[in-house]
C-alpha cells in the first residue's frame, strides 16, 4: 500500500480565493465569484476524529461517487454540484448551510442501535418499538436530525429543538424532512437495483438565492451505510452479523481496540492490512453501486487546477 498514490493536505493558490476551510477529510475553498472548489482527501474519520493513516484512493471513491448520486436526484431537489474536474476534486455554488444534519434510519444500526441498547426508546423525539433486534427494520424510516458542530461531536436534537432554537422555520423543516425522505426513498431504490440495503443516510443542506439546496455528499460510504440484500433476511434471524458495505466495520476496529474517542482514551495503530482492508471495501461500494469497474486517478497534482 505505500507505493500507491495518496491526497493527505493541499494548498492550492488560486487568485480569486475569499476562504477556505480544512474538515475532518475535505478541504473547501470559497471563491469570491461564489463558486467552491471541494478537494476529498484520502483522510478517514471515525467517532470524530481523524485516523491517523491515509486511505489511498478513498478520495476519489467518495467524490466520484457523490456525484454519482447528486447527478441522479436533480430531479427531488436542486443540489450545489456542477463538475467534477478532477476524481478528487467537485466545483459548484455555494450555499449558506443549515446547521444541522438530516440523518434518516431504515434500520435500528450503529448509533440508534448504541441508543436502544443502552435503554432508551426515544431518539431525536422518535419512538423506537420495543422488541427489536440489532439491524432490524424500522415500520417505516425515521428522520433523526443532528446539530453540525464546528468541533467535537455533533449532537442528537429533535424537529421542535430545531425551530426552538432557530436553526431552521417549521416550514424550512417541513420542506428539509420532505427532501429527506425522498432522496432516501430514491437511494433505497438504486441500491436494491444493485442488490444492496440502503440502512440510514445522513444529508446536509443549504440556501442559494433563498431556495433550498442539497449539499456536501450523497449515498457515499462516509455518509451512508449499506448491507448486501442476498442472505439479509436469513443472517437476521440466526443473529448473524450483517454483510455491510459502509465505514461502521472500521468504527468496530477502533471499539474492540478500546477507541471511542472518548477523554483519555489512545487511538490503536492501523496495521497495513487493515489500511489496505479499508481502501478495497471503498473501492468495492463504488463499483457495486455503480455497475462500472473504478479507474484510479493516480496523477493527484492538483496545482493546474483551474475554475
Amino acid at each position: 500500500m505505500s507505493d500507491l498514490p495518496v491526497l493527505g493536505e493541499t494548498q492550492l493558490n488560486l487568485p480569486e480565493l475569499e476562504s477556505f476551510y480544512r474538515g475532518k477529510v475535505r478541504e473547501v475553498y470559497k471563491l469570491k465569484n461564489g463558486r467552491l472548489i471541494v478537494v476529498v482527501t484520502d483522510r478517514i474519520s471515525a467517532f470524530d476524529h481523524i485516523l491517523p493513516r491515509l486511505i489511498p484512493f478513498k478520495g476519489q471513491v467518495l467524490n466520484l461517487l457523490a456525484a454519482h448520486f447528486l447527478r441522479a436526484t436533480r430531479d427531488i431537489c436542486p443540489n450545489w454540484l456542477e463538475e467534477i474536474p478532477h476524481a478528487n476534486v467537485s466545483i459548484g455554488k455555494y450555499c449558506q448551510p443549515f446547521r444541522i444534519e438530516m440523518v434518516i434510519r431504515g434500520h435500528l444500526s450503529g448509533h440508534a442501535w448504541r441508543v436502544y441498547q443502552s435503554g432508551q426508546r426515544q431518539l431525536c423525539g422518535q419512538h423506537l418499538p420495543e422488541g427489536m433486534k440489532e439491524h432490524d427494520p424500522f415500520p417505516q424510516p425515521i428522520i433523526t436530525p443532528a446539530t453540525k458542530a464546528e468541533e467535537g461531536h455533533d449532537e442528537d436534537i429533535s424537529p421542535e429543538e430545531i425551530i426552538r432554537r432557530k436553526l431552521a422555520s417549521t416550514e424550512e423543516y417541513e420542506q428539509l424532512a420532505e427532501y429527506t425522505r425522498r432522496l432516501f426513498e430514491r437511494g433505497q431504490q438504486m441500491a436494491r437495483e444493485r442488490g444492496l440495503i440502503l440502512v440510514d443516510a445522513k444529508y446536509e443542506f443549504g440556501f442559494i438565492d433563498g431556495k433550498i439546496h442539497l449539499i456536501d455528499e450523497l449515498h457515499t460510504p462516509d455518509s451512508a451505510r449499506y448491507f448486501y440484500a442476498e442472505g439479509f433476511e436469513k443472517r437476521q434471524a440466526k443473529g448473524l452479523p450483517q454483510k455491510q458495505l459502509s465505514k461502521e466495520f472500521v468504527r468496530e476496529w477502533l471499539m474492540a481496540n478500546g477507541f471511542q474517542g472518548l477523554e483519555g482514551q489512545l487511538m490503536p495503530e492501523m496495521p497495513n492490512s487493515l489500511v489496505q482492508e479499508i481502501s478495497q471495501r471503498y473501492i468495492e461500494l463504488y463499483e457495486q453501486l455503480t455497475g462500472k469497474t473504478f479507474q484510479p486517478e493516480l496523477n493527484l497534482d492538483l496545482s493546474q487546477l483551474r475554475c
